[in-house]
């Protein structure tokens, strides 16, 4: 936390949830396109992925980053906090963002109001199908190597097999020889997708 926010009283109590709200700032969107501030021209729709990115739909009923405001929110578990001299760390854990990203606001996740059992959800009321996720010889060579030599922690991997059983790609793409790439931590992650498998090609 930055100051003046570094005040370990402003975290008392914390420790009593165990999902947190984070409030966050889409700060690495190259793609500014409905950012009336930047002086673009504010757009009504977008092509969210769950609607196979062909779809158009107002941008108010998805969670598109290309927004008026560039705010993200995300539920996460909270681990431990921190006090580090003059600095205060919170550890989470299930975060959907990158590293750097500027928190704007921390909220405590309250199970009775947060969540309403039968809520809809639109185009999203199921939760997507995971895929299986496989590594070819390359990608586990590279694996272990980066484990062994690098000290790079196996929960990384694994973090990494579940942003991919969700596949990543736009949804209308369904091209079975096509290598896909994702940014994931400090990989270029290289893969393709059979069917219902995801195979991890090189790292």
């Amino acid at each position: 936390m930055i100051e003046p926010y570094n005040d370990i009283l402003a975290f008392e109590g914390i420790d009593e949830f165990s999902h947190l709200w984070l409030l966050w700032q889409f700060h690495d969107n190259k793609h500014q396109a409905n950012n009336t501030d930047a002086g673009h021209k504010f757009r009504a729709q977008v092509r969210p992925p769950r609607l196979g990115g062909n779809q158009k739909i107002g941008v108010f009923a998805t969670r598109s980053m290309y927004r008026p405001s560039p705010i993200g929110l995300s539920v996460v578990q909270f681990l431990r906090i921190e006090k580090l001299s003059n600095r205060v760390r919170i550890y989470v854990t299930g975060a959907d963002l990158l590293d750097g990203t500027p928190i704007v606001d921390i909220k405590p996740y309250i199970q009775y109001s947060d969540s309403i059992a039968n809520a809809l959800s639109g185009y999203a009321q199921e939760e997507p199908q995971r895929k299986q996720v496989i590594w070819s010889e390359m990608a586990l060579h590279q694996r272990q190597q980066f484990i062994q030599k690098d000290q790079i922690p196996i929960r990384i991997f694994n973090e990494m097999e579940q942003v991919l059983a969700l596949d990543p790609r736009p949804a209308y793409h369904e091209d079975a020889e096509r290598i896909y790439k994702m940014k994931f931590s400090q990989f270029d992650v290289n893969f393709k997708v059979i069917a219902n498998t995801i195979e991890i090609v090189k790292l």
